[in-house]
């Protein structure tokens, strides 16, 4: 089901879509290919939106950066100094989080609006970024396909293919919330990640090298507290996969759900959203990025955010729901 769900300044029509399936219902805006919101039942059957976000159009078009809940590109996660050599040339980016670029420059994906249509238990958004789109080459065909599966899992498959070389590195940035998201701090929730490493930062949030999670605040490989002040990138064991595979898990003792995330990518950007303001507060929610990682391409060592005319990106991930006792 789709329904008008508001208008942009120009006139822009921006439409909502609703998916329902084995008891989890899901809500998908046009505008930014935003999870508007994801509901599932508590350990007592009662129906809850566990993500941030507005009931309305006005109040993402009011609070853009924190990107709540959208499909982020060109580039999800930081280029150093707005900055990238590709084949000999050198390529300028908007510095939108100075002195870096972040989640695709100042009109990225996440303001951006797109086509959608009907597939079988979900939408498929796409639309085309031109060449020279927020200073990336190449003319960029990409969808995102969001459904949910037997199981009501969302899944969410991006692809894309590009005239030109390029990079590419698309995420979703929904905040979730396993109490709701007037609960308040997610600081309680209890987090697993299967990583051995991670990328620490400099006082720019760009990675400085990778080292082991071992003996540190860093080690989820063991559910533990998610605590605050990361806004980090892990360094999945698993790395890049064909398929979708389990990565991570959220837990909620107060309402006894849990979030489960599969991907294919081979990173996971935690941030717990310590700066987030009104209408929410600082950690409200936590944020569990599915990515390559920031600044791969000013960074050999790291895996390729490259593509090239002829290949096609394809990227998946998963997030499962259910319930402990």
């Amino acid at each position: 089901m789709n329904e008008l769900f508001g208008t942009l300044s120009d006139g822009t029509p921006v439409h909502r879509w609703t998916l329902e399936r084995a008891g989890v219902r899901v809500r998908v805006l046009t505008y930014g290919g935003i999870v508007q919101s994801v509901e599932v039942p508590d350990r007592e059957g009662r129906l809850t939106d566990i993500v941030l976000g507005f009931p309305d159009l006005a109040g993402y078009l009011a609070h853009p950066e924190p990107y709540f809940g959208a499909l982020v590109g060109r580039y999800a996660n930081r280029i150093a100094g707005g900055a990238f050599a590709l084949d000999g040339r050198t390529y300028r980016l908007a510095t939108n989080n100075a002195p870096n670029s972040l989640h695709g420059g100042t009109h990225g994906f996440d303001k951006r609006v797109w086509d959608a249509e009907p597939v079988e238990h979900g939408v498929r958004l796409s639309r085309v970024s031109p060449d020279g789109e927020e200073g990336f080459p190449g003319r960029l065909e990409v969808s995102a396909t969001y459904t949910l599966d037997a199981a009501g899992a969302l899944r969410i498959a991006y692809e894309a293919v590009t005239d030109a070389p390029t990079i590419v590195n698309l995420t979703n940035h929904t905040y979730w919330n396993l109490s709701g998201p007037d609960s308040g701090s997610t600081a309680g929730h209890a987090l697993r990640i299967d990583a051995s490493r991670f990328t620490p930062v400099d006082a720019d949030l760009i990675p400085t090298g990778v080292e082991a999670v071992a003996d540190s605040r860093f080690d989820f490989r063991g559910e533990r507290e998610v605590g605050a002040r990361y806004d980090h990138n892990f360094v999945l064991d698993k790395g890049r996969t064909a398929d979708a595979a389990d990565v991570a898990e959220l837990y909620d003792p107060a309402s006894g759900r849990f979030l489960t995330v599969a991907t294919t990518e081979p990173g996971l950007q935690l941030y717990t959203a310590d700066h987030l303001g009104e209408p929410f507060g600082p950690g409200h929610g936590v944020a569990l990025e599915t990515q390559h990682f920031p600044d791969s391409p000013n960074r050999p060592e790291f895996p390729s955010t490259e593509l090239r005319p002829g290949d096609v990106y394809r990227s998946e991930t998963v997030y499962g729901f259910g319930v402990r006792d």
